[in-house]
């Protein structure tokens, strides 16, 4: 195939390009190489889509596929007026954040959505959901019957840089000093292995599979995937349990960001990382062993630096003041 990824130089949309490159694709990219240079075997056309629709100016010919990764609609929907007449496929990596209901365990493709971003409103982390509908409702219009929607979930594996998963192996691996666990071990974690994401949007375009799919891992109860992590990393410190509203009042954010603790959802979240991902199962996703997710995690990041910063997780500092106040019986 001749396949142009918009981006393909960081984590999802790299590994997309190593795989297509490794399976004989003709692949190109379009991107700014800001966060690295595409990988090896691909041809690179550097533009920066944030100046406008000239960014597509040098991409020529006709396309078997193209992925979009992007979160803004403004350049999403100038990249479908400028190639998606001329493209057979088209692959838009959504996310299942475009979900309105959180709070409902096997939810499935028909669930209701977000409202759309509205037009000129500018797309910020906080709307992210709703930018994403609007992308998914601007590739329908422009790409119709050969439109795939890639309703991605928590993406993990080597190479993640936002550390929601990683973190767990990483800081069992750090050290052996106590560890602030949240008491959600019953609680779902969900995620899907970057390699597996990569592979399933290719075989996708290879079949010409089109409509909205969850491309989720399965589900693993957090404590199974906290035990794991600590034999994985060998760890014998003492793990120290914390209720989720004491944590809560003490500023531990959920999910992500500084000082949170990952993997740990908001009340009314339960169907978050619970959603059904038997479509994509039976179209053709295929999911490695979450073990071994998390083992070729930990060894990436003993590879990165397990004491690097971080952009989620508590610091060693909050984690040490907390151990202190749940062992002093403090608020």
């Amino acid at each position: 195939m001749r396949i142009l990824v918009l981006g393909g130089t960081a984590f999802l949309s790299a590994e997309i390009v190593r795989q297509a490159v490794a399976e004989g694709h003709k692949v190109t990219c379009l991107a700014r190489g800001s966060a690295d240079d595409p990988p090896a075997g691909a041809v690179w056309l550097r533009a920066d889509r944030s100046l406008g629709a000239t960014a597509y100016d040098g991409v020529e010919g006709e396309w078997d596929e193209v992925v979009d990764v992007a979160r803004d609609p403004v350049p999403a929907t100038e990249a479908l007026d400028a190639l998606a007449h001329r493209t057979a496929h088209w692959t838009f990596v959504s996310s299942c954040s475009v979900y309105a209901d959180a709070s409902l365990p096997g939810a499935t493709e028909d669930a209701d959505l977000l409202p759309a971003l509205a037009p000129g409103t500018p797309s910020t982390p906080e709307n992210y959901g709703e930018s994403k509908v609007a992308i998914e409702e601007a590739t329908l219009k422009a790409a119709g019957g050969k439109a795939h929607l890639c309703r991605a979930g928590l993406i993990g594996g080597p190479g993640d840089g936002s550390d929601r998963y990683g973190y767990w192996p990483a800081r069992f691996a750090r050290d052996n000093s106590p560890a602030i666990v949240p008491t959600i071990d019953s609680h779902a974690s969900q995620v899907i292995d970057v390699r597996d994401l990569a592979a399933w949007i290719l075989l996708a375009a290879e079949q010409g599979t089109t409509g909205a799919l969850n491309a989720l891992g399965d589900q693993v109860p957090f404590g199974e995937y906290i035990s794991a992590s600590r034999q994985a990393a060998d760890h014998h410190g003492e793990v120290v349990p914390a209720a989720e509203d004491w944590l809560a009042d003490q500023g531990v954010g959920y999910w992500a960001g500084r000082d949170s603790l990952p993997l740990w959802l908001p009340p009314g979240h339960d169907g978050f990382m619970a959603r059904s991902n038997k479509a994509a199962v039976n179209a053709g996703l295929r999911i490695l062993p979450w073990q071994e997710t998390l083992a070729d995690t930990l060894a990436d990041e003993r590879r990165r630096g397990l004491d690097r910063p971080r952009k989620a997780g508590l610091t060693p500092e909050t984690e040490a003041r907390l151990v202190a106040m749940l062992e002093d019986g403090t608020n």
